[in-house]
């Protein structure tokens, strides 16, 4: 049964991937057949934000009523009839209707299912879960691919995942007993259960010792790791004289790396720990920017820099989430984790485009030192909450 259950959990990471790149990949071909202008793909992205935002935050109440197995089930459902109903859209509009279902079980699933892999399972089996979202991630424009190289039909690529996620759901609705058995998270004597609580809320989850610094840690890694994602070619062909296929290349390495190294990190990470993965993935991701940013290296390097920050940055994710627990109390994880994905949604969301609006300003030159400050931002945040929590053990 546990292997089982481990085994759901790991096709359900690969399946919170899938839809993530569909957009970007699409939309060169999408707005075109929709007739609506290139940037309209922001307001579109920016709606499925907003629902992804509002059910991490109501996360913690949802899963405390009604049990992780069944929000992620219900989640996955919605995100398939959303893709579906992209598939089936003939108008901006209708897509932004369907965005709506989407974004919410986009978050709502997030938030359970890291909380769930964060109290049951060990810092292994998290690096290895985000890895597999990677996966999920690196499959869905080849998706696409297949389906505009094929007939130039964009929603064939939606319905094609859709039709995945259907048959994700059907088999977490067949499978909802085995969660029940192998972790019965209604009760409360089980060693592995959170405790029953009240929902804390945005303003209780605040007052916790730690709270607001870790969720600036969490916004601030992953606005590095969209603002990479966005504009490390651009940046490398603008400012470093690459080749646009060579730095179009390496920024996909970029998540690659971050896809391999939580694969590699899954082998080390229970004996080396949450808060050395940090550091030492945040330190090496100061040093792939290093050279990113050394004026007188040679592309070559400036490339390599690129996939280094890549693996550097692909433990903190899984870090952060697998340590909420043992901060913060396994009955407060649920509330804690839910708000660090809506903060993790508005770093995504917000910092990209304030990168782009500075560097119309000052010039792309500036990403360099726009990624550092994040990362010593994350750093800094992260060692304050460590702070609070020995002296909170010691006191205690």
């Amino acid at each position: 049964m546990y292997a089982l259950l481990l085994a759901i959990i790991y096709v359900a990471f690969i399946s919170l991937g899938l839809p993530d790149s569909l957009v970007g990949a699409g939309w060169p071909v999408m707005h075109t057949d929709l007739g609506v202008p290139l940037s309209f793909a922001g307001i579109l992205t920016m709606v499925i934000a907003v629902g992804t935002i509002v059910s991490s935050l109501l996360s913690d109440r949802l899963t405390r009523r009604f049990g992780a197995a069944v929000v992620t089930t219900v989640s996955v459902a919605m995100t398939a009839t959303a893709l579906l109903g992209f598939s089936m859209s003939t108008s901006f509009w209708a897509l932004c209707l369907w965005a709506v279902p989407y974004g919410l079980g986009a978050g709502a699933v997030d938030a359970a299912l890291n909380n769930y892999v964060a109290l049951h399972y060990s810092s292994r089996h998290m690096n290895w879960l985000h890895s597999f979202w990677g996966v999920g991630a690196s499959i869905s424009p080849f998706i696409m691919s297949f389906a505009l190289t094929r007939n130039g039909d964009w929603s064939a690529g939606y319905r094609t995942v859709g039709i995945i996620q259907v048959a994700l759901t059907v088999i977490l609705i067949l499978t909802l007993p085995v969660w029940r058995k192998v972790h019965p998270e209604k009760e409360p004597e089980h060693e592995d259960a959170a405790p029953a609580a009240k929902p804390l809320g945005l303003v209780g989850t605040l007052r916790l010792p730690g709270a607001a610094q870790i969720l600036i840690a969490f916004f601030a890694y992953c606005a590095l790791e969209s603002t990479t994602m966005l504009w490390a070619a651009t940046y490398l062909v603008e400012d470093r004289g690459v080749a646009p296929a060579t730095a179009a290349a390496f920024a996909s390495l970029y998540l690659l790396g971050i896809t391999g190294g939580r694969f590699l990190g899954g082998f080390v990470a229970d004996r080396v720990g949450d808060r050395r993965l940090i550091r030492f993935g945040g330190l090496l991701v100061a040093l792939g920017i290093a050279m990113i940013a050394l004026p007188l290296a040679t592309p070559v390097v400036a490339l390599a820099g690129l996939v280094v920050a890549g693996f550097g940055s692909a433990p903190v994710y899984p870090a952060i989430i697998h340590s909420t627990p043992s901060n913060f109390g396994r009955e407060n994880s649920q509330s804690v984790i839910g708000i660090q994905m809506a903060s993790a949604y508005l770093g995504v969301t917000l910092m990209p485009p304030l990168f782009g609006a500075l560097s119309g300003l000052v010039g792309l030159g500036i990403l360099p030192l726009f990624l550092g400050a994040l990362v010593v931002l994350m750093l800094a945040m992260s060692e304050m909450v460590n702070r609070i929590v020995d002296r909170r053990g010691a006191a205690g």
